[in-house]
């Protein structure tokens, strides 16, 4: 059995809630697939998230890794195609604001997704799931998660399937929020655990 290490983050900004947090801790354990998931909840701190999702991965040696983010205006869910070298936003939830710094210094300008990112917006589409791939994942903690993960991945663990899905707001944040498109809980949930099927069919090669 493989392992799939599946992570959310805790809320922030305006944003009360995390609907990231509930799929990942309902996801653990679940087996999917050929893979049993192994979730885990980031803090939304630029000096850490990138720390904790390495130290997950060399504890649990996962065979392949998927990030999740609250994209709170999206009506889609989103794979992201690229992590960009850079970290640059609003305070994270420590205070920190960081303006135009690299992620690594050593590392390149930018890293594609080794999801099956297109195969997964086609079968979304197929279960009546709006999706869309897209080209950016912004500059804030999703992106400094996802940078981090690929990063390693291209220097030690080349064959595991790495990248992030943003994720529309939950019904329950939209009314707390006010003015946010929003899904069902079940569907976002749905749309994960179709997204973990198709990469336990099809290798990131074929996509």
């Amino acid at each position: 059995m493989k392992t799939l290490l599946l992570t959310g983050f805790e809320p922030f900004l305006s944003f009360t809630i995390n609907p990231t947090m509930r799929i990942v801790e309902e996801l653990n354990g679940e087996v999917i697939g050929d893979y049993k998931v192994h979730g885990e909840i980031l803090p939304v701190d630029f000096r850490a998230s990138g720390t904790k999702i390495l130290e997950h991965i060399d504890k649990i040696q996962p065979d392949a890794v998927i990030s999740l983010g609250l994209a709170g205006g999206r009506y889609k869910i989103t794979p992201e195609r690229i992590a960009i070298n850079v970290n640059d936003g609003e305070a994270d939830n420590r205070g920190n604001i960081l303006v135009d710094e690299p992620i690594r210094e050593e590392g390149l300008d930018a890293y594609f997704s080794t999801l099956p990112v297109r195969a997964m917006v086609e079968r979304l589409l197929e279960e009546g799931l709006p999706a869309e791939i897209s080209n950016s994942a912004g500059t804030y903690l999703c992106n400094h998660v996802m940078y981090q993960c690929l990063h390693y991945a291209k220097s030690q663990r080349k064959k595991m399937p790495t990248g992030f899905i943003h994720i529309p707001a939950s019904h329950e944040l939209a009314i707390q929020h006010g003015k946010i498109p929003s899904w069902s809980h079940d569907d976002l949930k749905k749309g994960i655990l179709t997204c973990i099927k198709v990469i336990s069919e099809i290798s990131p090669t074929e996509e």
